[in-house]
């Protein structure tokens, strides 16, 4: 079958499974490989559950059920192709968004500031990777009026493969900084790869770019044919849709926005701050809200609408969240840690006056995939933590544990878990941060 066919197919039985342990009555079955499955293994299985049709890449043999089973060359690549094909049915704006850090965050604001106005699909969780985007894709309906679409990255060719999949009318980078290098090879491989998003709307006679004029690796990725949106900190930048600036940070994010004075001069407006106080941790997030504001003001959701989306926006999964216990406040960032990051969190922290009575402390965990650069860049980070204030720091890790420093260390959560429960600190403003692969998401409920 072609792919025009197997899309008349799924129209007929519109629910694709990857999953043999969940197989809706009449769904399609899409054989699915990783380094420790194979999805063919579970094609018949899956045909017995309930399955109309299984889609595989490997020969698989039945006397009963061989009219059911459709063989592809590459049942990945299928997944993607037929996602396209249904993500073209629907002339509606698509979002893609990318960077090293902030995505997740930037792409839940915009989703909260659109949704004021429109009935949106959004990316859920991090389902940002080829699996994840061809699965949100699929989710869109006759309802939807606008898609955004996060994309991650791990290796070169990452983006260009799930822009080609999502095929956005605009997008946004909200950074690029040292992160997976081990699969990139460098920074400029970062850069590379990210940069993919602008590739490709640089080919669409529609393609827009939001972009943070303040960031010189964005801008230098920008050409002069392509349509931008910019956004800044610095009121000054007469050209940026919009600009914004920090108010407080103690330790809720406070902040201000407005149009650039250009237009309002032009429009014989007043040049009026918008305030909003929001629920996120970290002055660093104001790239992330002023994007938001930026796609809002774009796609002409309401100031007020804006505002009262980003005020009423509470952020979850272990990103940029304050909780607190009886025994600590808590700043909780242990989702994703990479040098820039690492170095943006702990700036911030700086920044926060402590409650009377409370003294700081850090527990952090190491930052993933960084190959060859990993302790150098881990040495950076415990030398930024040496010349600050801090003195109370945990360093958990494999990685944090080949540094020189005096601060303590740990092996891995666990034997954090056990310090804790023999001697757990009370009266603390807490930094928790790490890759995710350290766990220390597990931390909050014991301290």
């Amino acid at each position: 079958m072609d792919i025009k066919e197997l899309y008349k197919l799924y129209q007929q039985h519109p629910c694709i499974t990857t999953d043999s342990r969940d197989c809706p009555e009449g769904s399609i079955f899409l054989a699915l490989k990783g380094e420790k499955f194979n999805g063919n293994q579970y094609a018949l299985q899956a045909l017995e559950k309930g399955c109309a049709y299984a889609i595989v890449d490997e020969d698989i043999e039945s006397s009963t059920l061989s009219s059911q089973i459709i063989k592809v060359d590459d049942c990945l690549q299928t997944f993607k192709d037929i996602a396209r094909e249904h993500r073209r049915q629907f002339n509606i704006p698509v979002i893609g968004i990318t960077g090293t850090n902030g995505k997740t965050t930037t792409k839940e604001l915009i989703k909260a500031v659109l949704s004021e106005k429109y009935n949106v699909l959004a990316t859920e969780g991090n389902f940002n990777n080829d699996v994840g985007v061809p699965k949100t894709l699929l989710r869109l309906n006759k309802e939807h009026e606008i898609a955004i679409i996060e994309m991650g990255a791990s290796h070169p060719g990452d983006i260009k493969t799930l822009v080609e999949t999502a095929e956005p009318t605009c997008g946004l980078i909200t950074n690029v900084g040292r992160a997976h290098l081990q699969g990139f090879g460098s920074f400029e491989g970062v850069i590379k790869t990210k940069g993919e998003l602008y590739d490709y709307l640089r080919t669409r006679e529609d393609g827009l770019v939001f972009v943070n004029a303040d960031n010189d690796y964005l801008c230098d990725m920008l050409t002069d044919e392509m349509w931008c949106t910019p956004y800044s900190t610095d009121p000054d930048k007469q050209y940026a849709c919009i600009s914004g600036e920090v108010v407080s940070c103690d330790p809720l994010l406070k902040f201000r926005w407005r149009k650039p004075l250009m237009e309002l001069e032009e429009t014989g407006a007043s040049q009026k701050w918008h305030k909003v106080q929001t629920n996120l941790i970290g002055a660093y997030n104001i790239d992330n809200l002023l994007a938001a504001i930026a796609v809002g003001i774009n796609f002409n959701v309401d100031r007020k609408q804006i505002c009262h989306a980003l005020e009423t926006y509470v952020p979850t999964n272990n990103r940029s969240q304050l909780t607190e216990t009886p025994y600590n406040r808590l700043i909780v960032d242990a989702y994703n840690a990479n040098p820039s990051s690492m170095a943006a969190a702990l700036e911030n922290f700086q920044m926060v006056v402590p409650h009377e009575g409370e003294t700081k402390m850090a527990i952090l965990g190491d930052m993933r995939e960084l190959g060859e650069v990993s302790l150098e860049e881990h040495q950076k980070t415990v030398d930024l933590l040496a010349a600050s204030s801090l003195t109370n720091v945990w360093l958990v890790g494999e990685e944090f544990g080949k540094t020189n420093t005096q601060f303590r260390k740990f092996k891995d959560v666990e034997e954090v878990k056990a310090e804790i429960q023999k001697n757990r600190p009370t009266g603390h403003l807490i930094l928790i941060k790490g890759s995710n692969g350290t766990k220390l998401y597990q931390l909050p409920e014991l301290l």
